[in-house]
C-alpha cells in the first residue's frame, strides 16, 4: 500500500499529476479540491495517497490532507460509487459541504454533480448519514509546501488553459458539450489570461450550483 508521496511536482494535467521521488515518477488522480492547493511546478509537495489495484490496472489517487482523504476512503464504501465518481464528488463540492448536504438530505445539491442521479444521491444519504457523524473533515488551508524550489526543476510549459480546462471536466465526466459551454462562460466572467485551475474552479460553481 503507497499512502504517501512526497517530491518534486513535475507534471500537472488536471485532474492528473506527476511526483518524481528519487528518479521515479509517480502517476497521481486528484480532486480539484487538492489541485487547487499544488504548488508550481518544481515545487516539493507531500500528498496523502489511495492505491487502488485493478484486473486492468493499477491507480494511484491523492489528496491534499488525511481529512479528505478518510472521506475518499468512505464514499468509496458505498454501494455503486467507485474511485472515479468518488473523485468527481469531491471535486465539484467542497468535503464541509457535501457533508452538509447528506446531514440536511439535501438531493438536489448533489444531484446536480455528474454521475450522480436522484437513487445514487439518495443513496449517498442513507448511508453515509452515520459514518459522516464520527468523520471530522477540517476547513482547507494554505496548502504548506516542503521546500523551495528544486535546483534543476523542470520550467513551467506554458498550456493552453481553456482547452486544458475541457479536458479536465470530461474527465471529470462532464459532457464535452457541458465542459465547452461552461469554460466559456468561466472565461467570460474572469477575463483571458485566467489559468487552467480558474477556469476549473468557475466552471465547477457555475454547473454546481447553477
Amino acid at each position: 500500500m503507497i499512502g504517501r508521496l512526497r517530491g518534486e511536482l513535475v507534471e500537472k494535467h488536471p485532474p492528473q499529476l506527476m511526483i518524481d521521488v528519487n528518479g521515479v515518477g509517480y502517476e497521481v488522480e486528484a480532486s480539484m479540491n487538492t489541485f487547487y492547493r499544488l504548488p508550481e511546478l518544481g515545487r516539493q509537495v507531500t500528498l496523502f495517497t489511495h492505491f487502488v489495484v485493478r484486473e486492468d490496472a493499477q491507480l494511484l489517487y491523492g489528496f491534499a490532507d488525511r481529512e479528505e482523504r478518510l472521506l475518499f476512503r468512505t464514499l468509496i464504501k458505498v454501494n455503486g460509487v467507485g474511485p472515479k465518481l468518488a473523485l468527481t464528488i469531491l471535486s465539484g463540492i467542497s468535503s464541509n459541504d457535501f457533508i452538509r448536504s447528506v446531514n440536511d438530505q439535501d438531493t438536489a445539491a448533489l444531484v446536480r454533480l455528474p454521475g450522480v442521479g436522484k437513487k445514487t444521491a439518495e443513496r449517498l444519504i442513507v448511508e453515509m448519514k452515520d459514518k459522516l457523524a464520527s468523520l471530522q473533515v477540517a476547513d482547507f488551508g494554505e496548502f504548506q509546501l516542503d521546500g523551495g524550489m528544486a535546483p534543476d526543476a523542470a520550467p513551467v510549459v506554458v498550456t493552453d488553459s481553456k482547452a486544458e480546462a475541457e479536458s479536465a471536466l470530461v474527465a471529470l465526466g462532464y459532457k464535452p458539450v457541458q465542459a465547452t459551454k461552461a469554460v466559456a462562460q468561466a472565461e467570460k466572467a474572469l477575463g483571458n489570461g485566467a489559468s487552467s485551475e480558474d477556469l476549473i474552479r468557475q466552471s465547477l460553481k457555475a454547473m454546481v450550483t447553477g
